[in-house]
Protein backbone atom coordinates (compact mmCIF):
# COMPACT_ATOMS: atom_id res chain seq x y z
CA UNK A 1 0.00 0.00 0.00
CA UNK A 2 1.15 3.18 -1.24
CA UNK A 3 1.79 5.65 1.97
CA UNK A 4 0.95 9.09 2.70
CA UNK A 5 3.43 11.73 1.24
CA UNK A 6 4.59 14.90 3.55
CA UNK A 7 6.41 17.50 1.11
CA UNK A 8 9.23 18.29 3.14
CA UNK A 9 10.77 22.24 2.44
CA UNK A 10 12.51 21.14 -0.71
CA UNK A 11 9.27 20.10 -2.10
CA UNK A 12 8.05 23.85 -1.61
CA UNK A 13 11.08 25.92 -2.61
CA UNK A 14 8.75 28.87 -2.95
CA UNK A 15 8.29 28.65 0.91
CA UNK A 16 9.88 31.36 3.38
CA UNK A 17 8.57 31.23 6.86
CA UNK A 18 5.33 31.17 7.91
CA UNK A 19 3.20 30.08 5.51
CA UNK A 20 -0.61 31.33 4.54
CA UNK A 21 -3.75 31.36 2.19
CA UNK A 22 -2.41 34.91 1.41
CA UNK A 23 1.17 33.86 0.60
CA UNK A 24 -0.64 30.86 -1.51
CA UNK A 25 -3.07 34.23 -3.38
CA UNK A 26 -0.06 35.66 -4.04
CA UNK A 27 1.85 32.51 -5.36
CA UNK A 28 -0.78 30.94 -7.75
CA UNK A 29 -0.44 31.94 -11.57
CA UNK A 30 -4.13 32.75 -13.20
CA UNK A 31 -7.14 30.52 -13.46
CA UNK A 32 -5.97 29.48 -16.88
CA UNK A 33 -2.89 27.96 -15.88
CA UNK A 34 -3.96 26.59 -12.51
CA UNK A 35 -6.59 24.54 -14.72
CA UNK A 36 -3.79 23.01 -16.95
CA UNK A 37 -1.48 22.45 -14.39
CA UNK A 38 -4.34 20.64 -12.62
CA UNK A 39 -5.19 18.33 -15.62
CA UNK A 40 -0.91 17.60 -15.96
CA UNK A 41 -0.80 16.33 -12.11
CA UNK A 42 -4.21 14.31 -12.91
CA UNK A 43 -2.64 12.53 -16.23
CA UNK A 44 0.66 11.81 -14.83
CA UNK A 45 -1.07 10.18 -11.31
CA UNK A 46 -3.47 8.31 -13.43
CA UNK A 47 -0.24 7.02 -15.72
CA UNK A 48 1.89 6.34 -12.53
CA UNK A 49 -1.25 4.77 -10.63
CA UNK A 50 -3.76 2.32 -12.25
CA UNK A 51 -5.39 1.88 -8.92
CA UNK A 52 -7.62 5.64 -8.79
CA UNK A 53 -8.05 5.15 -4.67
CA UNK A 54 -4.05 5.56 -4.42
CA UNK A 55 -4.02 8.82 -7.05
CA UNK A 56 -3.08 11.87 -4.75
CA UNK A 57 -4.16 14.29 -8.08
CA UNK A 58 -7.73 13.99 -9.94
CA UNK A 59 -9.27 15.76 -12.48
CA UNK A 60 -13.00 15.82 -13.56
CA UNK A 61 -13.70 17.48 -16.76
CA UNK A 62 -17.50 16.58 -16.76
CA UNK A 63 -17.88 17.63 -12.59
CA UNK A 64 -21.43 19.34 -13.86
CA UNK A 65 -22.58 21.34 -16.52
CA UNK A 66 -19.84 24.20 -17.22
CA UNK A 67 -17.73 23.25 -14.78
CA UNK A 68 -14.56 21.44 -14.02
CA UNK A 69 -13.01 19.78 -10.61
CA UNK A 70 -9.40 19.33 -9.56
CA UNK A 71 -9.07 17.49 -6.40
CA UNK A 72 -6.29 16.47 -4.19
CA UNK A 73 -6.78 13.60 -1.41
CA UNK A 74 -3.85 12.18 0.29
CA UNK A 75 -6.03 9.44 2.01
CA UNK A 76 -5.21 10.79 5.73
CA UNK A 77 -7.86 13.48 5.53
CA UNK A 78 -6.40 15.86 3.34
CA UNK A 79 -7.71 17.46 0.50
CA UNK A 80 -8.47 20.08 -1.41
CA UNK A 81 -10.91 21.24 -4.20
CA UNK A 82 -10.76 23.41 -6.88
CA UNK A 83 -13.82 24.28 -8.97
CA UNK A 84 -13.55 25.69 -12.34
CA UNK A 85 -16.42 27.46 -13.98
CA UNK A 86 -17.47 30.55 -16.31
CA UNK A 87 -17.68 32.72 -13.05
CA UNK A 88 -13.58 31.79 -12.50
CA UNK A 89 -12.40 29.32 -9.89
CA UNK A 90 -12.91 28.78 -6.18
CA UNK A 91 -10.68 27.08 -4.29
CA UNK A 92 -10.86 24.96 -0.78
CA UNK A 93 -8.36 23.32 0.96
CA UNK A 94 -8.63 21.23 4.11
CA UNK A 95 -5.80 20.46 6.44
CA UNK A 96 -7.27 17.96 9.52
CA UNK A 97 -4.73 19.07 12.18
CA UNK A 98 -4.86 22.76 11.45
CA UNK A 99 -5.96 24.67 14.13
CA UNK A 100 -7.89 26.39 12.18
CA UNK A 101 -9.91 23.28 11.48
CA UNK A 102 -14.00 24.05 11.71
CA UNK A 103 -14.47 20.45 13.67
CA UNK A 104 -12.57 22.12 16.61
CA UNK A 105 -15.95 23.02 18.45
CA UNK A 106 -19.68 22.33 18.70
CA UNK A 107 -20.89 22.81 16.90
CA UNK A 108 -18.42 22.90 14.15
CA UNK A 109 -17.96 26.66 12.52
CA UNK A 110 -14.99 28.08 10.40
CA UNK A 111 -12.54 30.20 11.16
CA UNK A 112 -13.21 34.11 11.52
CA UNK A 113 -12.89 35.22 7.81
CA UNK A 114 -12.41 31.92 6.29
CA UNK A 115 -15.95 32.04 3.96
CA UNK A 116 -17.32 35.56 5.05
CA UNK A 117 -16.16 37.17 1.25
CA UNK A 118 -17.27 34.85 -0.88
CA UNK A 119 -18.76 36.42 -3.98
CA UNK A 120 -22.08 35.23 -4.63
CA UNK A 121 -20.81 33.14 -7.97
CA UNK A 122 -19.23 30.71 -5.68
CA UNK A 123 -21.76 30.33 -3.36
CA UNK A 124 -23.14 27.17 -4.53
CA UNK A 125 -19.05 25.95 -3.74
CA UNK A 126 -19.62 26.61 0.34
CA UNK A 127 -22.75 24.85 0.18
CA UNK A 128 -21.63 21.87 -1.92
CA UNK A 129 -22.16 18.39 -0.17
CA UNK A 130 -19.24 16.77 -1.30
CA UNK A 131 -16.79 19.12 0.08
CA UNK A 132 -18.73 19.37 3.42
CA UNK A 133 -19.05 16.99 6.49
CA UNK A 134 -20.80 17.57 9.37
CA UNK A 135 -23.17 20.11 6.92
CA UNK A 136 -20.45 22.39 7.24
CA UNK A 137 -17.91 23.04 4.02
CA UNK A 138 -14.28 21.15 5.14
CA UNK A 139 -11.83 23.92 4.62
CA UNK A 140 -9.19 25.85 6.52
CA UNK A 141 -8.18 27.36 3.26
CA UNK A 142 -10.57 29.48 0.93
CA UNK A 143 -9.63 31.60 -2.01
CA UNK A 144 -10.96 32.55 -5.46
CA UNK A 145 -10.63 34.46 -8.81
CA UNK A 146 -13.60 35.96 -10.50
CA UNK A 147 -12.76 35.04 -14.60
CA UNK A 148 -12.00 39.43 -14.99
CA UNK A 149 -9.83 39.42 -11.87
CA UNK A 150 -6.42 40.49 -11.93
CA UNK A 151 -5.30 38.00 -8.40
CA UNK A 152 -6.50 35.95 -6.03
CA UNK A 153 -9.11 37.26 -3.50
CA UNK A 154 -9.07 35.55 0.13
CA UNK A 155 -11.39 36.55 3.11
CA UNK A 156 -9.78 38.92 6.03
CA UNK A 157 -8.02 35.28 7.82
CA UNK A 158 -5.70 35.91 11.02
CA UNK A 159 -3.76 33.15 10.93
CA UNK A 160 -2.51 31.52 14.76
CA UNK A 161 1.01 31.93 15.11
CA UNK A 162 3.89 30.39 15.75
CA UNK A 163 3.03 27.28 13.24
CA UNK A 164 4.80 27.57 9.55
CA UNK A 165 2.02 26.22 7.94
CA UNK A 166 -1.11 26.54 10.25
CA UNK A 167 -3.62 26.38 7.67
CA UNK A 168 -2.41 24.01 5.64
CA UNK A 169 -1.84 25.86 2.90
CA UNK A 170 1.95 25.32 2.37
CA UNK A 171 1.55 21.25 1.99
CA UNK A 172 -2.03 21.08 0.49
CA UNK A 173 -0.70 23.42 -2.63
CA UNK A 174 2.40 22.50 -2.42
CA UNK A 175 2.66 21.09 -6.27
CA UNK A 176 0.13 24.02 -7.33
CA UNK A 177 2.53 26.60 -6.05
CA UNK A 178 5.72 25.41 -7.18
CA UNK A 179 4.56 24.70 -10.81
CA UNK A 180 7.33 22.97 -11.82
CA UNK A 181 7.78 19.61 -13.50
CA UNK A 182 10.45 18.76 -11.15
CA UNK A 183 8.74 19.62 -8.19
CA UNK A 184 6.54 17.03 -9.34
CA UNK A 185 8.98 14.63 -10.40
CA UNK A 186 10.10 14.54 -6.50
CA UNK A 187 6.86 13.81 -5.20
CA UNK A 188 5.67 11.25 -7.67
CA UNK A 189 9.36 9.39 -7.02
CA UNK A 190 9.25 9.56 -3.34
CA UNK A 191 5.69 8.47 -3.22
CA UNK A 192 5.55 6.05 -5.96
CA UNK A 193 8.43 4.56 -5.13
CA UNK A 194 9.26 4.28 -8.73
CA UNK A 195 12.01 6.25 -11.53
CA UNK A 196 10.21 8.83 -12.71
CA UNK A 197 11.46 10.80 -16.30
CA UNK A 198 11.45 13.96 -16.41
CA UNK A 199 11.30 14.53 -19.95
CA UNK A 200 8.25 12.78 -20.05
CA UNK A 201 6.90 14.32 -17.15
CA UNK A 202 7.70 17.97 -18.77
CA UNK A 203 5.72 16.38 -21.99
CA UNK A 204 2.87 16.37 -19.96
CA UNK A 205 3.33 19.79 -18.42
CA UNK A 206 3.58 20.83 -21.93
CA UNK A 207 -0.18 18.94 -22.68
CA UNK A 208 1.59 17.15 -25.39
CA UNK A 209 -0.99 14.48 -26.59
CA UNK A 210 0.15 11.16 -25.02
CA UNK A 211 2.23 9.06 -26.80
CA UNK A 212 3.50 5.53 -26.55
CA UNK A 213 6.78 7.09 -26.05
CA UNK A 214 5.75 9.25 -23.46
CA UNK A 215 3.55 6.62 -21.06
CA UNK A 216 6.48 4.35 -21.93
CA UNK A 217 8.85 6.49 -19.81
CA UNK A 218 6.61 6.72 -17.09
CA UNK A 219 4.80 3.13 -16.96
CA UNK A 220 6.96 0.48 -18.84
CA UNK A 221 3.90 -1.78 -20.28
CA UNK A 222 0.94 0.80 -19.84
CA UNK A 223 -0.18 1.53 -23.50
CA UNK A 224 -2.03 4.69 -24.63
CA UNK A 225 -5.54 2.80 -25.27
CA UNK A 226 -4.99 1.87 -21.25
CA UNK A 227 -5.02 5.24 -20.00
CA UNK A 228 -8.57 6.18 -22.67
CA UNK A 229 -10.88 6.47 -19.79
CA UNK A 230 -8.18 8.87 -17.57
CA UNK A 231 -7.81 11.12 -20.65
CA UNK A 232 -11.71 11.23 -21.23
CA UNK A 233 -11.97 12.40 -17.40
CA UNK A 234 -9.48 14.79 -17.85
CA UNK A 235 -9.97 16.32 -20.35
CA UNK A 236 -6.42 15.45 -21.57
CA UNK A 237 -4.93 15.51 -25.29
CA UNK A 238 -4.99 11.99 -26.09
CA UNK A 239 -3.52 9.77 -29.38
CA UNK A 240 -2.50 6.28 -30.37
Amino acid sequence: MLRAWLPGRSAQPWLDGAVTVHDLAARLPDIPTVRRLSQSLAMLDAILCPQWEYRYYSYDAHWAPDEHLASMRDGSGDEYSIVFSPAGAFIRGFAHESPMTPYGEQPPRHWPGLVDDVPVAFHHCVDEPAFSHDGILAATVCLWRQIDDDRWHTGGVDAPAGREDPDGSGELFALLADGSAEAYAAYAKDYFEVPVDLDAVRAIFDHEPLSARIVGALSEGTTVADLAEDCAQVGYPNRR
